[in-house]
Protein backbone atom coordinates (compact mmCIF):
# COMPACT_ATOMS: atom_id res chain seq x y z
CA UNK A 1 0.00 0.00 0.00
CA UNK A 2 1.62 3.31 -1.36
CA UNK A 3 1.60 6.24 1.95
CA UNK A 4 -0.24 9.12 1.37
CA UNK A 5 0.44 12.41 2.43
CA UNK A 6 -1.64 15.89 3.73
CA UNK A 7 -1.40 19.10 4.33
CA UNK A 8 -3.52 21.29 6.67
CA UNK A 9 -5.77 23.03 4.59
CA UNK A 10 -4.43 26.20 7.23
CA UNK A 11 -1.21 26.17 5.83
CA UNK A 12 -2.66 26.57 2.11
CA UNK A 13 -4.73 29.40 3.62
CA UNK A 14 -1.66 30.52 5.28
CA UNK A 15 0.69 30.49 1.59
CA UNK A 16 -2.00 31.60 -0.59
CA UNK A 17 -2.94 34.97 1.83
CA UNK A 18 -6.48 33.71 1.47
CA UNK A 19 -9.46 35.13 3.89
CA UNK A 20 -11.62 33.53 6.00
CA UNK A 21 -15.62 33.45 5.69
CA UNK A 22 -16.14 30.59 7.77
CA UNK A 23 -13.91 28.86 10.27
CA UNK A 24 -15.61 25.95 11.46
CA UNK A 25 -14.66 24.62 15.58
CA UNK A 26 -12.16 21.95 13.26
CA UNK A 27 -10.73 24.01 11.11
CA UNK A 28 -6.71 23.44 12.46
CA UNK A 29 -7.76 19.86 11.90
CA UNK A 30 -9.09 19.58 8.58
CA UNK A 31 -6.09 18.25 6.08
CA UNK A 32 -6.01 17.92 2.53
CA UNK A 33 -5.16 14.86 0.74
CA UNK A 34 -5.81 15.55 -3.12
CA UNK A 35 -4.03 17.82 -5.56
CA UNK A 36 -7.01 18.07 -7.51
CA UNK A 37 -9.08 20.92 -7.50
CA UNK A 38 -12.65 21.18 -8.46
CA UNK A 39 -15.36 24.24 -10.70
CA UNK A 40 -19.21 22.31 -9.04
CA UNK A 41 -20.62 23.16 -12.19
CA UNK A 42 -22.63 20.01 -12.66
CA UNK A 43 -23.22 20.12 -8.46
CA UNK A 44 -25.03 22.92 -8.79
CA UNK A 45 -26.79 21.62 -11.27
CA UNK A 46 -27.85 19.00 -9.02
CA UNK A 47 -25.83 16.30 -10.26
CA UNK A 48 -23.69 14.69 -7.85
CA UNK A 49 -23.02 10.74 -8.60
CA UNK A 50 -19.67 11.79 -9.01
CA UNK A 51 -18.48 14.35 -6.67
CA UNK A 52 -15.31 14.67 -5.38
CA UNK A 53 -15.88 16.38 -1.80
CA UNK A 54 -11.76 15.65 -0.72
CA UNK A 55 -11.47 18.80 -3.66
CA UNK A 56 -11.43 22.45 -2.83
CA UNK A 57 -14.29 23.62 -4.65
CA UNK A 58 -13.74 27.03 -6.33
CA UNK A 59 -16.73 29.47 -7.34
CA UNK A 60 -16.38 31.84 -9.88
CA UNK A 61 -17.71 34.24 -12.17
CA UNK A 62 -18.98 31.55 -13.96
CA UNK A 63 -20.63 29.33 -11.40
CA UNK A 64 -21.78 32.91 -9.72
CA UNK A 65 -23.47 33.80 -12.96
CA UNK A 66 -25.53 30.42 -13.35
CA UNK A 67 -26.68 30.42 -9.98
CA UNK A 68 -28.00 33.98 -10.28
CA UNK A 69 -29.93 32.77 -13.43
CA UNK A 70 -32.22 30.69 -11.18
CA UNK A 71 -35.11 31.49 -8.59
CA UNK A 72 -34.05 32.42 -5.10
CA UNK A 73 -35.27 29.23 -3.78
CA UNK A 74 -34.00 27.02 -6.16
CA UNK A 75 -30.58 28.73 -5.72
CA UNK A 76 -30.53 28.39 -2.21
CA UNK A 77 -31.51 24.84 -2.91
CA UNK A 78 -28.54 24.29 -4.05
CA UNK A 79 -26.40 26.19 -2.37
CA UNK A 80 -27.56 24.02 0.25
CA UNK A 81 -26.51 21.09 -1.37
CA UNK A 82 -23.12 21.73 -2.41
CA UNK A 83 -22.49 22.73 1.64
CA UNK A 84 -24.61 19.33 2.55
CA UNK A 85 -21.94 17.39 0.06
CA UNK A 86 -19.51 18.48 3.08
CA UNK A 87 -16.24 19.50 0.35
CA UNK A 88 -12.98 19.58 2.10
CA UNK A 89 -13.61 23.72 1.47
CA UNK A 90 -15.44 26.14 -0.19
CA UNK A 91 -13.09 28.70 -2.17
CA UNK A 92 -14.72 31.98 -3.82
CA UNK A 93 -12.14 33.73 -6.51
CA UNK A 94 -12.14 36.96 -7.75
CA UNK A 95 -13.18 38.59 -4.47
CA UNK A 96 -16.23 37.62 -4.98
CA UNK A 97 -18.73 37.54 -2.31
CA UNK A 98 -20.27 34.91 -0.38
CA UNK A 99 -23.41 34.19 -1.08
CA UNK A 100 -25.74 34.66 2.24
CA UNK A 101 -27.27 31.15 2.53
CA UNK A 102 -24.27 29.63 1.55
CA UNK A 103 -22.47 31.30 4.17
CA UNK A 104 -25.08 30.55 7.30
CA UNK A 105 -25.91 26.59 5.81
CA UNK A 106 -21.66 26.25 6.12
CA UNK A 107 -22.15 27.66 9.63
CA UNK A 108 -24.20 24.87 10.75
CA UNK A 109 -22.54 22.40 9.41
CA UNK A 110 -19.01 23.22 9.76
CA UNK A 111 -17.93 23.53 5.89
CA UNK A 112 -14.73 26.23 5.42
CA UNK A 113 -15.47 28.80 3.42
CA UNK A 114 -12.87 31.16 1.60
CA UNK A 115 -12.52 33.83 -0.50
CA UNK A 116 -9.31 34.93 -3.06
CA UNK A 117 -8.90 38.17 -5.34
CA UNK A 118 -7.41 36.22 -7.81
CA UNK A 119 -9.20 35.18 -10.62
CA UNK A 120 -10.30 31.37 -11.28
CA UNK A 121 -7.68 29.79 -13.59
CA UNK A 122 -4.51 31.64 -11.84
CA UNK A 123 -5.55 30.49 -8.67
CA UNK A 124 -6.61 27.06 -9.99
CA UNK A 125 -3.21 26.37 -11.48
CA UNK A 126 -1.47 27.53 -8.71
CA UNK A 127 -3.15 25.35 -5.93
CA UNK A 128 -2.63 22.21 -8.39
CA UNK A 129 1.09 23.23 -8.21
CA UNK A 130 1.67 23.84 -4.78
CA UNK A 131 -0.37 20.65 -3.65
CA UNK A 132 1.72 18.55 -6.15
CA UNK A 133 4.54 19.62 -4.47
CA UNK A 134 2.65 19.08 -0.55
CA UNK A 135 1.80 15.84 -1.35
CA UNK A 136 4.01 14.05 -3.48
CA UNK A 137 5.35 10.62 -3.36
CA UNK A 138 8.94 11.00 -1.52
CA UNK A 139 11.94 8.87 -0.47
CA UNK A 140 15.25 10.18 1.33
CA UNK A 141 18.26 9.08 -0.25
CA UNK A 142 21.87 9.16 1.65
CA UNK A 143 23.96 11.51 -0.81
CA UNK A 144 24.43 15.27 -1.17
CA UNK A 145 22.33 17.70 -3.51
CA UNK A 146 24.32 20.29 -5.80
CA UNK A 147 22.96 22.87 -8.49
CA UNK A 148 25.80 23.34 -10.91
CA UNK A 149 25.30 25.61 -13.74
CA UNK A 150 21.55 25.18 -13.58
CA UNK A 151 21.79 21.85 -13.49
CA UNK A 152 20.51 19.36 -10.17
CA UNK A 153 23.29 16.89 -9.56
CA UNK A 154 22.04 13.64 -6.89
CA UNK A 155 25.65 12.71 -5.44
CA UNK A 156 25.51 9.15 -4.38
CA UNK A 157 28.07 6.47 -2.92
CA UNK A 158 29.54 5.18 0.16
CA UNK A 159 29.56 6.88 3.44
CA UNK A 160 33.12 8.88 3.23
CA UNK A 161 33.62 8.64 -0.60
CA UNK A 162 33.95 12.73 -0.61
CA UNK A 163 30.74 13.99 -1.51
CA UNK A 164 30.83 16.09 1.21
CA UNK A 165 34.10 17.81 0.41
CA UNK A 166 33.16 17.80 -3.07
CA UNK A 167 29.43 19.44 -2.55
CA UNK A 168 31.87 22.40 -0.68
CA UNK A 169 34.61 22.85 -3.71
CA UNK A 170 31.68 23.59 -5.95
CA UNK A 171 30.10 25.69 -3.41
CA UNK A 172 33.70 27.65 -2.79
CA UNK A 173 33.72 27.63 -7.02
CA UNK A 174 30.18 29.71 -7.32
CA UNK A 175 27.69 26.48 -7.23
CA UNK A 176 24.77 25.82 -4.82
CA UNK A 177 24.26 23.41 -1.86
CA UNK A 178 20.81 22.12 -1.76
CA UNK A 179 21.39 19.04 0.61
CA UNK A 180 24.19 16.90 2.26
CA UNK A 181 23.85 13.27 3.68
CA UNK A 182 20.40 13.11 3.28
CA UNK A 183 18.02 14.96 0.47
CA UNK A 184 14.11 14.38 0.31
CA UNK A 185 13.24 13.39 -3.29
CA UNK A 186 9.36 14.24 -4.35
CA UNK A 187 7.94 13.41 -7.47
CA UNK A 188 6.09 16.64 -8.31
CA UNK A 189 5.31 15.04 -11.88
CA UNK A 190 5.65 12.34 -14.49
CA UNK A 191 8.72 13.83 -15.33
CA UNK A 192 10.12 15.64 -12.19
CA UNK A 193 11.59 14.90 -9.08
CA UNK A 194 12.98 18.26 -6.94
CA UNK A 195 15.42 17.38 -4.26
CA UNK A 196 15.42 19.36 -0.48
CA UNK A 197 17.28 18.86 3.18
CA UNK A 198 15.35 18.07 5.78
CA UNK A 199 14.77 20.90 7.72
CA UNK A 200 16.77 19.63 10.53
CA UNK A 201 20.44 19.73 8.68
CA UNK A 202 19.04 22.56 5.95
CA UNK A 203 22.16 24.26 5.00
CA UNK A 204 24.67 22.34 6.85
CA UNK A 205 27.73 20.21 5.70
CA UNK A 206 29.38 17.25 8.01
CA UNK A 207 33.35 17.33 7.67
CA UNK A 208 35.51 14.46 9.46
CA UNK A 209 37.96 15.77 11.32
CA UNK A 210 35.92 19.34 11.92
CA UNK A 211 32.35 18.85 12.08
CA UNK A 212 29.21 20.25 11.32
CA UNK A 213 29.70 23.44 9.36
CA UNK A 214 27.42 26.44 8.71
CA UNK A 215 27.35 26.68 4.32
CA UNK A 216 25.05 29.88 4.54
CA UNK A 217 26.49 31.95 7.40
CA UNK A 218 30.42 30.63 5.97
CA UNK A 219 29.44 31.21 1.96
CA UNK A 220 26.37 33.58 2.09
CA UNK A 221 22.71 32.84 1.33
CA UNK A 222 23.95 32.79 -3.16
CA UNK A 223 25.70 30.01 -1.46
CA UNK A 224 22.19 27.54 -1.02
CA UNK A 225 19.10 27.04 -2.21
CA UNK A 226 16.36 24.93 -0.72
CA UNK A 227 15.10 23.04 -3.51
CA UNK A 228 16.08 21.90 -7.32
CA UNK A 229 15.36 19.19 -9.93
CA UNK A 230 17.27 16.53 -10.12
CA UNK A 231 18.86 16.54 -13.79
CA UNK A 232 21.43 13.83 -13.41
CA UNK A 233 22.57 11.27 -10.63
CA UNK A 234 26.52 11.19 -9.60
CA UNK A 235 27.32 7.72 -8.81
CA UNK A 236 31.09 7.78 -6.80
CA UNK A 237 32.92 4.85 -6.12
CA UNK A 238 36.54 4.53 -5.53
CA UNK A 239 38.55 3.48 -8.56
CA UNK A 240 38.77 -0.16 -8.95
CA UNK A 241 42.40 -1.19 -11.12
CA UNK A 242 41.31 -3.12 -14.24
CA UNK A 243 37.67 -2.11 -14.25
CA UNK A 244 36.41 -1.00 -17.94
CA UNK A 245 35.25 2.48 -17.09
CA UNK A 246 33.23 4.08 -20.04
CA UNK A 247 35.75 6.22 -21.70
CA UNK A 248 33.75 7.90 -24.47
CA UNK A 249 30.24 7.97 -22.99
CA UNK A 250 28.14 6.68 -25.94
CA UNK A 251 26.72 4.54 -23.06
CA UNK A 252 23.31 6.32 -22.24
CA UNK A 253 22.94 4.94 -17.84
CA UNK A 254 19.74 5.81 -16.09
CA UNK A 255 18.86 4.96 -12.68
CA UNK A 256 14.90 4.98 -11.48
CA UNK A 257 13.67 6.63 -8.62
CA UNK A 258 9.93 6.89 -8.30
CA UNK A 259 9.20 5.22 -11.43
CA UNK A 260 11.40 8.23 -13.19
CA UNK A 261 14.48 7.54 -15.04
CA UNK A 262 17.37 9.61 -14.75
CA UNK A 263 20.73 10.04 -16.64
CA UNK A 264 23.12 8.54 -14.70
CA UNK A 265 27.22 8.32 -14.50
CA UNK A 266 29.53 6.38 -12.56
CA UNK A 267 32.93 8.43 -11.59
CA UNK A 268 35.56 6.49 -10.10
CA UNK A 269 37.29 8.45 -7.21
CA UNK A 270 41.13 8.13 -6.74
CA UNK A 271 43.91 10.41 -5.38
CA UNK A 272 45.11 13.23 -8.00
CA UNK A 273 40.95 13.35 -9.29
CA UNK A 274 39.47 17.04 -9.42
CA UNK A 275 36.13 15.92 -9.03
CA UNK A 276 34.58 19.18 -8.68
CA UNK A 277 35.65 19.86 -12.00
CA UNK A 278 34.68 16.56 -13.17
CA UNK A 279 31.22 17.84 -12.39
CA UNK A 280 31.22 20.65 -14.13
CA UNK A 281 31.72 19.06 -17.30
CA UNK A 282 29.62 16.44 -16.42
CA UNK A 283 26.69 19.07 -15.70
CA UNK A 284 27.64 21.00 -18.97
CA UNK A 285 27.69 18.17 -21.42
CA UNK A 286 24.26 16.44 -19.68
CA UNK A 287 22.61 20.16 -19.82
CA UNK A 288 23.97 20.49 -23.83
CA UNK A 289 22.55 16.62 -24.25
CA UNK A 290 19.50 17.84 -23.57
CA UNK A 291 19.53 20.60 -26.02
CA UNK A 292 19.81 18.39 -28.42
CA UNK A 293 23.80 18.21 -28.73
CA UNK A 294 25.64 14.66 -27.95
CA UNK A 295 29.49 14.86 -28.21
CA UNK A 296 29.87 11.09 -28.01
CA UNK A 297 27.64 11.04 -30.56
CA UNK A 298 29.22 13.72 -33.17
CA UNK A 299 32.91 12.63 -32.64
CA UNK A 300 31.40 8.97 -33.42
CA UNK A 301 30.11 10.07 -37.10
CA UNK A 302 33.43 11.75 -37.34
CA UNK A 303 35.59 8.90 -36.59
CA UNK A 304 33.03 6.45 -38.70
CA UNK A 305 33.42 8.63 -42.09
CA UNK A 306 37.13 9.02 -41.31
CA UNK A 307 37.05 5.31 -41.59
CA UNK A 308 35.19 5.15 -44.78
CA UNK A 309 37.85 7.39 -46.65
CA UNK A 310 40.64 5.72 -45.45
CA UNK A 311 38.50 2.58 -46.76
Amino acid sequence: MKPTYKIALSKIVEEFHFEVIVSPENYGEIMIETPEINRPGLALAGFYEVFENDRIQLIGKAETKYLNSLEPSTKRLMLQKLVEAKPVAILYTTGLNADDALVEHARKLGVPVLRTQIKTSPIMASLIGSLNNHLAPRITRHGGLVEVYGEGLLLLGDSGIGKSETAIELVKRGHRLIADDAVEIKKVSEKTLVGSAPEMIRHYVELRGIGIVDIRRLFGVGAVKDTERIDMVIQLENWVEGKMYDRLGMEEETINILGINIPSITVPVRPGRNLAIILEIAAMNNRQKRMGYNTALEFNKRLMAQMGIEE
